[in-house]
């Protein structure tokens, strides 16, 4: 979480120097997005419901709040905007910041008065009461803009109280619906909403976004900075982890012993196997599965030249891995096997 937040202000998703979606008003690579939405205003045919989709970490809540802080600040504007940034110095940016807009609000996980820890899902009262938004008169007959920071996380229950309401939405009503999975949701939920697939980040931009942010993340060496945006796959939540010592320690070494070959050094492939073993190595696991994957995936696509057995036995490889780490994970079963196994095929 921001390091100037009390625990008790701590949010999901803060992480220590990255400001939250909310707080960031630059957006960059996300340019076709943006216009999708300028150009919808500018026609007067914004779409009531927004599906925002993409990977974690490439910018889509970001995106939601640049759009929800441009409309309630417009009025009733006519034309279609250049930008829709804000300064932050704006009484609206400002506003949103501390979620204290009439007219806005975020529906997410949060931890209820008097709980001691914070739901798994999006319960359906947490949605109905966000939801009593839409059944007041608008403060200013402005806009009324929920965001759904993220959808993934709704239950049934709380998803059905959704879609009744984007069934029939009172007039300038606007739903930003941000989904790491946008497959994985209600089909009735998808089918009332314009579909808006945000794709991951140029490798600059990535760089170029944690350079931004404070420390410790900006003051880590150029080289590392460069590294993990260029690991991140387009997301800068994980370039933020491979920025970390130990997460990108473990990608050095899974790539180590996969540039062995048939040959890797046991007694350093069980070192690592016994580290990733440990109850508190969740993450660090799951960065080594990762790092196998990309792997195999990089050398199966280096070599389509090669004839297709030769191939099929790589992605028989891949296959064989996802699945013995899908079985240790359902049954519990000890992570050591696994991660030899990892080096043996």
């Amino acid at each position: 979480m921001p390091p100037e937040l009390r625990d008790d202000e701590a949010e999901i998703g803060d992480v220590p120097g990255v400001p939250r979606p909310r707080d960031r008003h630059d957006l960059l690579g996300q340019e076709a997005a943006e216009r999708a939405f300028r150009e919808a205003i500018g026609a007067g045919r914004l779409h009531h419901a927004w599906l925002i989709g993409g990977p974690k970490g490439i910018g889509k809540a970001t995106l939601a709040f640049r759009v929800a802080r441009h409309l309630l600040a417009r009025g009733d504007g006519a034309g279609t905007p250049d930008t829709l940034a804000l300064p932050p110095g704006h009484t609206v940016a400002r506003q949103v910041a501390g979620l204290a807009h009439p007219n806005l609000v975020l529906l997410r996980r949060q931890k209820a008065p008097g709980a001691k820890t914070i739901p798994t899902q999006i319960g359906v009262d947490a949605a109905r009461r966000a939801l009593h938004l839409f059944s007041a008169t608008s403060a200013d007959a402005g806009y009324r803009i929920c965001i759904v920071d993220c959808a993934d996380e709704l239950n049934l229950a709380s998803a059905n109280a959704l879609l009744k309401v984007i069934e029939e939405p009172p007039p300038r009503s606007l739903f930003l619906i941000v989904s790491h999975a946008p497959g994985r949701l209600l089909p009735t939920i998808r089918s009332r909403c314009r579909r808006l697939a945000l794709k991951p980040l140029p490798t600059g931009a990535v760089a170029q976004v944690l350079r931004g942010l404070g420390a410790p993340h900006a003051t880590r060496p150029p080289e590392l900075i460069d590294r993990a945006a260029g690991l991140s796959e387009g997301s800068v939540a994980r370039a933020i982890e491979l920025l970390d010592p130990d997460t990108i320690g473990v990608v050095d070494e899974v790539e180590a012993l996969m540039d062995q070959g048939d040959r890797p050094d046991w007694r350093r492939a069980l070192k690592l196997a016994e580290r990733l073993a440990g109850r508190d190595a969740d993450a660090l696991y799951a960065t080594a599965l990762d790092a196998v994957q990309r792997r195999l995936a990089a050398e199966i696509e280096r070599r389509q030249g090669e004839p297709p057995a030769r191939l099929a036995a790589l992605a028989d490889a891949a296959e064989r891995a996802a699945k013995a780490a899908r079985e240790a994970q359902v049954y519990n079963l000890d992570r050591r096997p696994v991660v030899l196994s990892l080096f043996g095929a």
